[in-house]
């Protein structure tokens, strides 16, 4: 691994088939949710064909870096690359929920004033108050009640940042070398974000049974589940790449100074982390 290290050459790899199955499972995926969408008949089957295949895409793909990786090809100009990858990505992420905080800060704070100006009578329904969230008029959307951060979200964010912390300290035992303390505070991490995923899926069944608060809900239905919703995938996903972590490291994987793997899968964590932060300040509190 110490020569891996120091090498300074770039490792090319041989021409892969994986991108190509990749693309085979996005189209099946493709087809499947534009078919629910428009009632297509036998579109769940290829929902579950295209998630099979990138399910199978996933293990192959990154089995074979992980080898590759382990095999010592991998030296200091590799590692810079997965660095930069990893950077950009987690850029587009941040853009990605932008977009939605945007779209939650404009309906908020520019358009709902903004309505409030105007000639009810003539452009709106007569009985228009501009607060947030709006209900809209009568007979369009049925009434609901908000979310509000106690104690389900608060829970949660508790949870979040103590496993934040947990995996910073299991960072720091790898390391350390203090393998034992790794496996631990890294099973602590996930219980904690598993136990995250699990209490946001109860408060979505509350919200849906007793406040009648659904995407449908006007703007703030639709941007309430399209924020949680959307980092409690990102959620999953990152305890899922922690999870594949914990399993190599038992196998022996990564060493004091190169495992970059264990550091990709924790910038993405704690950038999750930052996430349910503003979510939990802009879409519960205010």
């Amino acid at each position: 691994m110490s020569s891996a290290i120091n090498d300074t050459s770039y490792f090319i790899p041989e021409p892969s088939k994986w991108p190509a199955v990749g693309s085979i499972a996005m189209v099946f995926t493709m087809f499947g949710a534009a078919g629910i969408v428009n009632n297509v008949e036998y579109s769940g089957i290829s929902i579950l064909i295209g998630l099979a295949i990138l399910i199978y895409m996933f293990f192959g793909w990154f089995g074979q870096v992980a080898t590759e990786s382990e095999s010592g090809q991998y030296g200091q100009k590799v590692d810079a690359s997965f660095r930069w990858s990893m950077g950009w990505f987690i850029f587009s992420e941040v853009m990605f929920f932008a977009a939605f905080f945007g779209a939650l800060f404009y309906a908020r704070v520019i358009s709902m004033p903004w309505l409030g100006d105007l000639d009810h009578t003539s452009f709106l329904w007569p009985d228009f108050v501009a607060n947030w969230p709006n209900t809209g008029p009568a007979g369009v959307f049925e009434k609901f009640e908000t979310m509000g951060p106690f104690w389900i979200p608060t829970i949660n964010t508790a949870l979040l940042l103590t496993s934040g912390v947990t995996l910073t300290v299991a960072h720091h035992n790898l390391r350390e070398e203090n393998r034992s303390k790794v496996l631990f505070w890294l099973a602590l991490t996930l219980v904690l974000g598993f136990t995250f995923v699990g209490f946001q899926a109860y408060e979505y069944v509350h919200a849906y049974s007793d406040l009648n608060l659904k995407l449908t809900s006007g703007i703030f239905g639709s941007t309430f589940y399209m924020l949680t919703g959307f980092h409690g995938f990102h959620v999953c996903l990152g305890a899922i790449m922690l999870l594949v972590i914990w399993f190599r490291y038992a196998k022996g994987h990564f060493t004091a100074k190169q495992h970059f793997g264990f550091e990709a899968a924790s910038w993405y964590w704690h950038f999750v982390d930052v996430v349910w932060l503003g979510l939990y300040v802009l879409v519960y509190w205010f």
